[in-house]
C-alpha cells in the first residue's frame, strides 16, 4: 500500500483557516476586547502592531527641559538628522500629540531614540513630559519626518542660527556629523542664560575641540541678537548656507535680512508654530455637530485649541498645518487661516475640509466631529 504524504504547500491553506478559525473564536471570548488587545498588553511595541514606544528615562538639560529616551516598536524606520517624530501621548485622560525634533545620534547601541523637550508656560504635553513623565510610559509614534536636513551634497561652509529649543534639531544634525562632512561650522545661539543653553556642556566641547565655532547671546545680560548682529559675527554669511530655528519673529527678520541680501535660497527654516496673520476675524460659536459641544471662540485663537481647552477631543498632529492630521469638514458657516488671513465659507450642509490648528472661527461655524 502507498502512503501518500501531502506536500507542505497543500498543508499551508489547512493551517491558514485553522488559525483564521482559532483568532475568530478567540474574538468571541474576548469581546468586546481583541485577541490583538491582549497582545499589545503584553508586547505593545512588536512588529505588525500600531507604532508606540516606550520611554526608557528623562534625563533633565536645564530647568525647564529633559531629554527623553524612547524604546520605538519593532516598525521604527532609521530618521535623518534633522527630522522630527510626533508624539501621542494620554495627558489627565486625553490623547495629545505633538510634534518634536529628534536629537541622538543615529544607531544607538540600546536601539533607542531621544526626543529633547523644552517647557513651555502653559504648554500642556511639555511640561507633562518634561517634569510628570515616568519610565515605562507608552507614547504612539508617526515614522520620522521634516525637511530640516542636510543636502547629501554638504557644503563647504555651514552657519547655524538657533535660540532657545530651536538647538534641538541642529543638535541631531551636529551629533550626526562625520569628522569630514562638513569643516567650517559657525553656531550662533541664544538663551536667557548660559544655564539654560540645552546641551551647554556638549556644544562647548565640541567648540573646545575645533568641531565647531560658538557664539553664545545670553539675552538676560547681552539683549536680543538680531540679523544685523549676526551678520556682523559672521563676515562671509552669503557664501554660507544657513539653518534657522527658533521663536518666530527671529525667522521671520532672518528671512527679510537673507532676502534684502539676495541670498534667501540659502538659508532654511524650522518653525515649531506657524506664523500668524493678523486679521480682522471677530471670532464666533463654534458647534461641534457630532457630540454636540458649542463655545465661543476669539477670533486669534486655533480651532483646535480653543476645542481641547473646553475638553473637546480633537485629532491633531504637528499643529503647524504641515501634517493635515487635523483636517476636519467645515459644515457652516466661516473659518480664517490664521498664516494668510483668507477666510473659508461653507453654506449648511458644505463639507470644507479645514486645518483646526491653524484655522480661527470668523463668525458662528459648524464643524463636524
Amino acid at each position: 500500500m502507498t502512503v501518500t504524504q501531502p506536500s507542505p504547500s497543500s498543508t499551508r491553506p489547512r493551517l491558514s483557516a485553522l488559525r483564521d478559525r482559532v483568532f475568530k473564536l478567540a474574538e468571541l471570548a474576548t469581546t468586546p476586547l481583541l485577541p490583538s488587545d491582549y497582545l499589545d498588553l503584553v508586547d505593545p511595541l512588536r512588529s505588525g502592531a500600531a507604532l508606540r514606544g516606550r520611554i526608557e528615562a528623562v534625563e533633565h538639560e536645564t530647568r525647564d527641559a529633559a531629554t527623553i529616551v524612547i524604546r520605538p516598536g519593532r516598525d521604527w524606520q532609521p530618521h535623518v538628522p534633522g527630522q522630527y517624530v510626533r508624539i501621542g501621548i494620554d495627558v489627565d485622560g486625553v490623547r495629545q500629540w505633538r510634534a518634536y525634533s529628534i536629537t541622538s545620534v543615529l544607531g544607538r547601541a540600546d536601539g533607542c531614540f531621544t526626543i529633547t523637550v523644552k517647557a513651555i508656560p502653559d504648554g500642556k504635553v511639555s511640561n507633562h513630559l518634561v517634569h510628570r513623565t515616568e519610565p515605562g510610559t507608552i507614547v504612539q509614534l508617526d515614522q520620522a519626518t521634516g525637511e530640516f536636513v542636510l543636502p547629501q551634497q554638504t557644503p563647504d561652509k555651514a552657519l547655524f542660527v538657533t535660540a532657545g529649543s530651536g538647538i534641538t534639531p541642529v543638535m541631531g544634525i551636529l551629533r550626526n556629523l562625520a569628522d569630514d562632512d562638513l569643516t567650517d561650522v559657525v553656531l550662533i545661539h541664544s538663551a536667557p542664560t548660559a544655564d539654560d543653553v540645552i546641551f551647554g556642556a556638549e556644544l562647548r566641547e565640541l567648540a573646545a575641540a575645533g568641531r565647531i565655532r560658538l557664539v553664545e547671546q545670553h539675552t538676560d545680560t547681552d539683549g536680543m541678537l538680531d540679523a544685523a548682529s549676526i551678520a556682523a559675527l559672521v563676515p562671509d554669511l552669503a557664501e554660507r548656507s544657513t539653518w534657522a530655528c527658533g521663536p518666530l519673529p527671529m525667522l521671520e527678520a532672518l528671512e527679510q535680512y537673507w532676502d534684502d541680501a539676495g541670498v534667501a535660497d540659502r538659508l532654511y527654516t524650522e518653525r515649531f508654530r506657524p506664523a500668524i496673520v493678523a486679521g480682522d476675524g471677530e471670532g464666533g460659536t463654534v458647534t461641534f455637530t457630532a457630540n454636540g459641544t458649542t463655545l465661543e471662540a476669539d477670533g486669534s485663537t486655533p480651532i483646535l485649541d480653543a476645542a481641547e481647552d473646553a475638553g473637546v477631543l480633537m485629532p491633531s498632529g504637528c499643529r503647524m498645518g504641515i501634517c493635515f492630521g487635523c483636517v476636519l469638514p467645515l459644515r457652516e458657516g466661516a473659518v480664517r487661516d490664521l498664516r494668510t488671513g483668507e477666510v473659508t465659507t461653507a453654506a449648511p450642509g458644505d463639507g470644507v475640509l479645514v486645518q483646526t490648528c491653524v484655522s480661527a472661527a470668523a463668525g458662528a461655524c459648524a464643524i463636524d466631529h
